[in-house]
């Protein structure tokens, strides 16, 4: 890509910035903007965006044309990232809300495994522009599938900066937040700089590294599952599992990250818990303000992409100043603080 578009590696990596950042804007936003809007009919247009900007990407000759594609990327992951659980809580009865959300963020988990490793092999075949190409064709069919059985969604609540403010107020809302920064940031602190470890602390090669990765990412498919088993009786229990396992995961690379099996089966692991997250908090978040699902999303999203920016941060100041094994000693604070912080405030604790 970078030598199509006559650009460095570095600078065509920042199609992968514009599309977080303008993402993190647009999931409070979009609820905002389209509140007086049929909301499949502004499902159907964020997967229309999605459609435009694969379209764009496929056809770029400059580097301003594929971020101009990547932005509206963002306005489209943003917005349906907002609004998906609570649109899964509107089309399910209420005991199915955490199964429901489990299996939308499956398709999270499949990109995750099969995504990567098939654009790559795409782009090795035919092109870079081959990926974006068949990621056009399943927009279509999204558009499709759901032009064809979303039925209609009538708008609810008062999405508007005021109900955003009075959101915040609410103590279960701003708790589930911080909870949210602490776990997350300590999850991503961790797992980004998860290759160094592997490289530096258990010197593996490029092989076995990317099949460990795959590990995590199937990892992550069942950890979905039983994420969301768990969250429909308890979304606490899920968070703090889920917390807890992780903390005890890197604990155990500080300790025997030079052993190549302990590595395998930690990473594996490590996705496998971090499938009760996204549940987890998505269930809390709704149960918190069922009356303003939608603004509550954009929240956590938000709070999603600032626990990330933070982790990566974190992370990678740890990584430089003490060594690879810095970022698995972040895991273990911030995930321990959030895990403490959900199982002392969140839903079903006693106060």
């Amino acid at each position: 890509m970078a030598a199509d578009l006559h650009v460095s590696v570095g600078v065509a990596g920042q199609a992968v910035t514009a599309t977080a950042l303008v993402g993190a804007v647009a999931a409070p936003s979009i609820p905002l903007l389209t509140r007086r809007f049929d909301r499949k009919s502004v499902l159907l247009a964020l997967t229309g965006l999605l459609l435009v900007s694969n379209l764009l990407a496929a056809t770029a000759g400059s580097l301003a044309v594929l971020l101009g594609a990547r932005v509206l990327l963002g306005i489209a992951l943003g917005g349906f990232w907002s609004m998906a659980a609570a649109l899964a809580m509107r089309l399910v009865p209420e005991p199915l809300v955490a199964r429901a959300i489990s299996v939308v963020l499956t398709g999270v988990s499949v990109a995750t495994v099969c995504a990567a490793p098939i654009g790559a092999w795409m782009g090795e075949l035919w092109g870079w522009r081959s990926a974006f190409i068949a990621a056009g064709a399943v927009s279509v069919l999204a558009l499709a599938v759901q032009a064809l059985t979303l039925p209609a969604l009538p708008p609810r609540g008062q999405a508007n900066l005021r109900a955003l403010g009075a959101l915040l107020a609410r103590p279960d809302v701003r708790t589930a937040l911080v909870a949210v920064l602490f776990v997350i940031s300590g999850h991503f602190a961790g797992f980004t700089y998860i290759r160094p470890v592997m490289e530096e602390v258990t010197r593996l090669p490029v092989e076995a590294i990317s099949a460990i990765l795959l590990g995590y990412g199937v990892g992550g498919f069942f950890g979905n599952f039983a994420g969301g088993w768990i969250a429909g009786r308890s979304e606490r229990h899920a968070i703090v599992a889920g917390g807890v396992l992780i903390v005890l995961l890197a604990l155990s690379l500080l300790v025997a990250g030079t052993s190549t099996a302990v590595t395998a089966i930690t990473v594996t692991l490590w996705g496998f818990a971090f499938g009760a997250f996204p549940v987890g908090f998505q269930t809390w978040i709704l149960r918190s303000a069922p009356d303003q699902a939608e603004g509550a999303g954009g929240l956590l999203v938000a709070a999603f992409q600032v626990a990330i920016a933070a982790g990566a941060v974190g992370g990678g100041l740890l990584v430089d100043h003490a060594g690879a094994l810095g970022a698995p000693a972040f895991a273990v604070v911030a995930l321990g603080l959030g895990s403490l912080i959900t199982w002392r405030y969140g839903p079903g604790a006693r106060s």
